[in-house]
Parts: structure tokens; C-alpha cells; sequence
């Protein structure tokens, strides 16, 4: 298993620091609720665990228009 992405790598990645949290968040109240991880790691916390699924692509992160308020 690889080291963990850092939080500054999905923020570029992703090219919105909103748009990564309001993901992660919901997918870690998923996590909370019932829902299976779909990975395997050693973490504990459902939004560390939600932004390694980000990191490898599992969960997508959905950046809106630009201009939408």
C-alpha cells in the first residue's frame, strides 16, 4: 500500500478546495450512515477514509461552474 495523499495534492488536483470538503464530508456522513468503504486502509475517521477513496479515484469530486452562486 503507498503513502497517503496529502490534502494539498487533492486540493490541486481537484483545482477547487470547496469542492473537495463538500465531498469528502459526504461521503463521510455515507460512511457514518451504513455505507462500505471502498477501500481497505488503516484509518478509523470516515473523512480520512473518504479523501484516500477521492485520492484513488473512487469517489468523484464534482467542482461547479464558475459564476453559480
Amino acid at each position: 500500500m503507498g503513502k497517503a495523499a496529502s490534502v494539498e495534492s487533492l486540493v490541486s488536483e481537484t483545482k477547487s478546495k470547496y469542492a473537495l470538503v463538500v465531498a469528502a464530508a459526504r461521503r463521510g456522513r455515507a460512511i457514518m450512515d451504513g455505507y462500505q468503504p471502498l477501500v481497505d486502509v488503516h484509518a478509523t475517521k470516515p473523512v480520512t477514509i473518504a479523501l484516500e477513496e477521492i485520492h484513488r479515484g473512487l469517489v468523484s469530486v464534482e467542482v461547479p461552474p464558475l459564476g453559480i452562486k
